[in-house]
């Protein structure tokens, strides 16, 4: 059999790496995906499944750190037949900093760039560039290509970008960047296919609603407004992020129980968001199912939706209005519940909900032909993106 020619997706998280195997294809389907999950921990695994055979596996992995967990995908892929016809590698890379509106090859003068902004995102950036290493040393002849998360708002207005600052800190690279642009990329493609050139070219909030969430106002295609900011830690809250927080808690926390920087750090990005609200767990199923019996549970479920709706009418007055409202991630496009709470109240905007539909979570939850906003659900697919920028750069 011919080998397949295919370009590696990775998508690398603080404790995890998403992996996929991506033959050309319109839109690129995985021939070969998994996720390692938990590194640095004792429950780290990976499971994995083939699309032709749909054979699935589980390994319990025994990885110290991002760089092992690096080294062992590297040599489990290069056990696979499949891996013989790699033509090149592409990252996920959340922080791009000012300079870097498009996916780019990486190149010596790219990961010197990167080096110097990674204090910018010290959660993601050391197992990224150990991806990018490993890979590099081990595959000489594979060209690597790396996506970035802050590419989709590159061009938002310049009074969406400016934070509040004295101008030395904007020359130094502080500014609004926002994140999960190739989320929003693929949202914006994928509803033109679905809905017309005339649907994805009006008034829309992309909420892209997971363990990390966050919402963007898009019009004629451009970006205009986001919630993260300079850091993925802005925002809405999320499950384990604060999301916006008065900088004066800091030195409040810094006086009063001597905290450092680092450990405010891991406060508000690890032990805060649903999580610190509900002190039992970030997974919104969990907080679902415990509601009705614990008020904490109830309370961060009650702040998620409150958050998103203030977001949703920040975002419409940027706009003008709303044509479409797109629910996405593993929240929006899952649980009804919240779809339905955090629409609750839009009606001076004109959303509203299908009960129905949106039980379902049909591609469509709004009433149709009602002249009202379109509100829709879109699995959102970030390594279709990512297969398809390799593909331009690697041929």
């Amino acid at each position: 059999m011919p080998i397949q020619k295919t370009v590696l997706i990775l998508n690398s998280g603080s404790s995890s790496i998403k992996f996929g195997l991506y033959p050309q294809g319109d839109p690129p389907q995985p021939i070969l995906s998994g996720k390692i999950e938990r590194i640095n921990t004792p429950e780290a695994s990976m499971k994995w499944s083939e699309a032709a055979t749909g054979r699935t596996g589980t390994e319990k992995l025994e990885l110290s750190e991002n760089k092992s967990a690096a080294q062992f995908l590297q040599s489990w892929l290069d056990a696979r037949p499949e891996s013989a016809g790699i033509a090149g590698v592409a990252h996920r890379i959340v922080h791009g900093g000012p300079n870097y509106s498009q996916p780019q090859l990486v190149t010596p003068e790219l990961i010197t760039e990167l080096r110097r902004i990674g204090p910018y995102d010290p959660d993601h950036f050391p197992g990224q560039m150990e991806l990018i290493s490993v890979f590099g040393q081990q595959a000489r002849n594979l060209p690597q290509v790396a996506c970035f998360d802050t590419a989709f708002h590159h061009d938002m207005p310049r009074v969406a970008k400016i934070v509040p600052l004295p101008r030395k800190y904007e020359a130094a690279g502080i500014r609004r960047y926002g994140f999960h642009g190739l989320s929003y990329t693929f949202l914006l493609e994928e509803l033109e296919r679905v809905a017309g050139r005339e649907a994805a070219q009006g008034r829309l909030i992309l909420a892209h609603l997971g363990n990390g969430a966050s919402m963007a106002a898009v019009r004629n295609g451009q970006c205009l407004d986001t919630t993260m900011c300079f850091t993925p830690t802005a925002g809405l809250v999320m499950s384990t992020r604060t999301g916006d927080l008065d900088p004066g808690i800091f030195v409040y926390l810094s006086r009063t129980e001597k905290m450092t920087p680092e450990q405010f750090q891991h406060l508000v990005n690890y032990e805060s968001g649903m999580r610190g609200i509900s002190e039992t767990s970030s997974d919104m199923r969990d907080l679902g199912e415990r509601a009705a019996t614990d008020p904490r549970a109830a309370e961060a479920i009650d702040v998620f939706c409150y958050q998103a709706r203030k977001w949703i009418g920040a975002l419409a007055t940027v706009l003008g209005g709303v044509d479409t409202l797109v629910f996405a991630g593993g929240i929006g496009e899952n649980d009804a519940e919240v779809r339905k709470r955090i629409c609750t109240g839009l009606d001076f905007l004109g959303i509203a909900l299908d009960a129905a539909q949106n039980s379902t979570s049909a591609p469509v939850i709004s009433p149709v032909n009602s002249g009202r906003p379109t509100v829709r659900v879109i699995k959102t697919n970030e390594e279709s993106v990512m297969a398809k920028a390799a593909w331009r750069l690697v041929g």
